[in-house]
């Protein structure tokens, strides 16, 4: 199945693409699967030229197909000719051979494929009924705020999580629900008999996929912020007397800086934990430690240049350059056999910036 789906594979996330090739063969099918229909239920759900209420109903129909609750075909034609990039056209135009690749699972596969889609879409449904109000016309409420009795949002305001709790369920929702799906598949899979700390290696699993989600949401900040939407909670910006209106402008600096290493702490103290999830699998499993390892390290690298930014380079999208993963990648290969080289690979970036 991966193999009639790699060139899509490719185009629509080259660093999974190089994690997916670098998984064993016994595990590939089906986390390739999984991620394809994810990118699906997301690129639906990042279709903003269509209202709210058509990307919920497209996302009803393909959790109801993936769930076996419905034969009906999807046509998906009108959401895929609204794409910009031809990768995302193709992912929903063939939907129907992947929901039909979906049914060659075996059972339990397929019942670990399905819980872990159903808890990403609920995700990215949560997220479109809570930023949907900015995307409208002003002067014509949304049934929402209509039936709460709100007074209309305009583009200028911008809508933000309440709680680290809020903040911290969504980074379950949409990623470290995948943490979860891929150790229980690699271990059904790869070392069913290893003697693990199930509870621990599952929990530091969830945190791995948390921390990832965390460091690309406080990468895309400022792409957030244009389009309406803060996932720093309010409970904190008001304790410090900020909103998002002015997150990154210059007079916010001194305030908003100590607040986004904050959350800079918090995504590497996740990874931390992913990469101790790494090592804490089995020595001879080259594969999976290399395909863990090298979204922990890139995530690193990331936190790293985000730690080193002011508020003026947080306004464009930091990102590490292709030139930087080839030599993470050439380096974990290197010291992968190696456990004391394999080690000095973490490295804190509090310690870096010292």
């Amino acid at each position: 199945m991966v193999e009639s789906f790699e060139a899509l594979l490719e185009a629509t996330s080259r660093s999974f693409y190089l994690t997916l090739r670098v998984l064993p063969r016994a595990i590939r099918p089906q986390i390739g699967l999984a991620y394809l229909l994810a990118r699906t239920t997301d690129t639906i759900a990042d279709t903003e030229i269509l209202p709210v209420a058509a990307r919920l109903a497209a996302l009803q129909k393909l959790r109801e197909r993936i769930l076996g609750q419905s034969t009906a075909s999807l046509n998906f034609g009108e959401l895929a000719q609204s794409q910009g990039l031809p990768a995302e056209r193709v992912l929903l135009e063939r939907i129907e051979s992947a929901l039909a690749a979906l049914q060659t699972l075996a059972p339990e596969d397929l019942k670990l494929v399905r819980e872990v889609l159903i808890t990403i879409t609920s995700g990215q449904e949560l997220d479109l009924r809570r930023f949907a109000r900015w995307g409208e016309t002003p002067g014509e409420p949304s049934s929402t705020s209509a039936a709460r009795g709100d007074a209309r949002p305009t583009r200028n305001k911008i809508i933000a999580l309440e709680t680290a709790a809020e903040l911290d369920d969504y980074t379950y929702r949409v990623a470290g629900c995948v943490g979860e799906f891929w150790t229980k598949m690699c271990r059904a899979h790869l070392f069913p008999n290893a003697r693990l700390d199930e509870k621990q290696l599952i929990a530091d699993g969830i945190r791995f996929g948390k921390g990832l989600q965390l460091v690309n949401i406080l990468r895309d900040l400022p792409a957030d912020l244009k389009n309406g939407r803060c996932y720093l909670p309010t409970q904190r910006l008001d304790e410090i007397n900020l909103f998002p209106e002015i997150l990154l402008s210059p007079a916010a600096q001194e305030k908003f800086l100590p607040l986004f290493r904050e959350h800079l702490d918090k995504a590497e103290s996740h990874l931390a934990a992913g990469w101790r999830y790494t090592n804490t699998l089995p020595f001879g499993q080259f594969r999976v430690r290399l395909a863990c390892a090298w979204p922990i390290l890139f995530g690193m690298r990331t936190i790293k240049k985000l730690r080193a930014a002011d508020a003026a380079q947080l306004r464009t999208r930091v990102k590490i350059s292709r030139s930087e993963v080839w030599k993470i990648i050439f380096l974990s290969l290197l010291a992968c056999p190696l456990p004391f080289a394999w080690r000095r690979l973490f490295v804190p970036t509090t310690e870096i910036s010292k």
